[in-house]
């Protein structure tokens, strides 16, 4: 069981990342786009296979919360995060488990026999790269686990939750339980936007969700994907932030706080009524190895400065810096 120390709940799917350099011709193998994130189809099945065999693939603990999971424990003191999400009972599940026990994680997966842990893979090109999620297990999480007594007690001290948007795929209604719990006691809910396929094709598990968010997530392409699924006109990413922060809302006793990432464009932060754009920080491209989970990184440094109570651009600043830190690695390591 995950200590009592922590003060950050994350909830999403894990995933085992196989993840190697490609090509064009790999992509266009398996119908991928060059810098993307979809759910697999039978006619991807076979990358997986393919990367390990045939691309010297790297196996990293994935899925875009718990990157951001354990990029938030790499900050504060030991046991300050604990994970939640469903993985398989097999070799996979338990290199997840060694991965996030260095990290410092604490995790509390509903382990299934009968689904394999979740994968993805991930084909670099350059500094783009191709995300292809099986979810298997991770697509068979329940509210049941969550309302476990010792799992919900973990929940009734939490100080701050996370989910990540792809859990919206899988268990909505777990989703919403945190906003619930986290609008009963007036402490802080993150979402993370995740992919822009879930504004997208998702709208109305979003829809439900996002009433609950004080702080929304997100990146430009993902901001734009939910003004034209919601009927906002504006291309001006502000405009469509402080939309997104004007929208229905449980807890009124926090003002919605929108931050959306632009590349190295600045990050543009909605708070209320205020508008705010901070520079990123700067980096060689010579520097830049992969940006493969930057945005789980920036969502992570972000959550750690809030659970240590820092100042709002405090906070995004140390988003940042450990997306920096990302980038020069391969995959969200």
């Amino acid at each position: 069981m995950a200590p009592s120390s922590y003060k950050l709940l994350c909830l999403e799917n894990p995933l085992l990342d196989i993840q190697a350099e490609g090509s064009a011709a790999l992509l266009e193998k398996y119908g991928l786009k060059p810098n993307d994130a979809i759910l697999a189809e039978a006619k991807h099945m076979g990358i997986y296979s393919d990367l390990l065999s045939n691309h010297s693939a790297k196996l990293i603990a994935g899925g875009a919360a718990q990157n951001t999971a354990r990029g938030a424990q790499y900050i504060p003191p030991a046991d300050s995060v604990v994970y939640l999400g469903a993985v398989g009972q097999d070799d996979a599940a338990k290199t997840l488990d060694e991965a996030c026990a260095k990290a410092g994680l604490a995790t509390e997966y509903f382990r299934l026999k009968e689904h394999p842990t979740g994968r993805c893979g991930v084909v670099i090109t350059g500094h783009d790269r191709s995300m292809c999620t099986d979810l298997a297990a991770a697509n068979h999480y329940k509210l049941e686990h969550l309302q476990q007594p010792a799992i919900w007690a973990l929940a009734e001290k939490a100080e701050v939750f996370y989910v990540g948007g792809y859990h919206l795929t899988v268990c909505p209604a777990a989703a919403e339980a945190l906003g619930a719990e986290a609008a009963r006691r007036n402490v802080p809910l993150v979402f993370g936007m995740g992919a822009p396929f879930i504004a997208q094709f998702f709208g109305e598990p979003l829809g439900k969700l996002l009433p609950y968010v004080d702080y929304l997530l997100g990146n430009e392409t993902e901001a734009q994907t939910w003004a034209d699924a919601n009927g906002v006109e504006s291309k001006s990413i502000p405009e469509i932030a402080k939309a997104m922060a004007k929208s229905k809302k449980v807890n009124e006793k926090r003002p919605r706080t929108v931050i959306i990432t632009q590349g190295t464009e600045p990050t543009v932060v909605v708070s209320g009524d205020k508008v705010t754009e901070l520079p990123v920080h700067a980096i060689e491209k010579s520097k830049i190895c992969d940006t493969n989970g930057a945005g789980d990184a920036f969502a992570g440094g972000f959550l750690a400065g809030l659970v240590e109570g820092k100042p709002l651009e405090t906070s995004v600043d140390m988003g940042m810096w450990l997306a920096r830190l990302s980038i020069q690695e391969l995959g969200p390591s």
